[in-house]
Formats: C-alpha cells, structure tokens, sequence
C-alpha cells in the first residue's frame, strides 16, 4: 500500500518560511507524479503544486507562483515543498498526494481527483 507521510508543518509569523516534507512508502517513487493540496474548514480541497516522475516538470496554483517550490529526490522516496513569505491565507492543512497514472516526463495533473494515494496532512498555521 502506498502511503505518503508529511511533516514539516507549524505555526509560523506571515513573511516567514516553512519547509514541508512528505515521504512516500509502499510503492516505487518514481512511479508516480506528486502533488500538495491544502483545505481549509469549509471549502473543498484545492491544488497547489505538483511534480512530475522525473522531477522535470511542475505546475503551480497562480496563488503561490514565485512563494513555493517543490522538489523531489527519488533517491529518498521525498517530495519537498518549501513556503517563503508566508501569509495568512496560506493557512490550511496540507496534503500530499501520488498520483500513479502519470507519464515519466509529463506535466503533472493538477486534478484532485486524478491522485490516488493521500497522507494525512500537515497544518501549516499563519499569524498575521
């Protein structure tokens, strides 16, 4: 069963910086495209990066262009997300998630749906 673990989450001051991570086991790694979403209570769960097998090719929420990037390292079965210039708004329960159907050099999806395997998220909390 795969299963991805994140961890990195906290309560941090807007402006500052947080590193997410999420590992991933029960499968091979690179056999699958990686995304982050979050929520926050009451509304659905939005996209906001993912990246593809080989590492090669990212797509992000217009939300968090040029404030989060993401990374992977196959060698460590990880995907990264690291948040800079925080804000308020960013605050929500992170989740990261394979998505098993996608080509090695394709451009990830950015469709909830199309993710099969979930963890349990992280809470990423903004003070203003």
């Amino acid at each position: 069963q795969v299963q991805p673990v994140e961890s990195g989450g906290g309560l941090v001051q807007a402006g500052g910086s947080l590193r997410l991570s999420c590992a991933v086991s029960g499968g091979i790694f690179d056999n699958y495209a990686m995304g982050w979403f979050r929520q926050t209570p009451g509304k659905e769960r939005e996209f906001v990066v993912a990246v593809s097998r080989n590492g090669g090719s990212t797509a992000y929420a217009d939300s968090v262009k040029g404030r989060f990037t993401i990374s992977r390292d196959n060698a460590k079965n990880t995907v990264y997300l690291q948040i800079d210039s925080l804000r308020p708004e960013d605050t929500a329960v992170y989740y990261c998630a394979a998505d098993p159907n996608s080509d090695y050099y394709s451009r990830p999806s950015v469709r909830t749906y199309d993710y099969d395997y979930w963890g349990q998220g992280t809470r990423v909390t903004v003070s203003s």
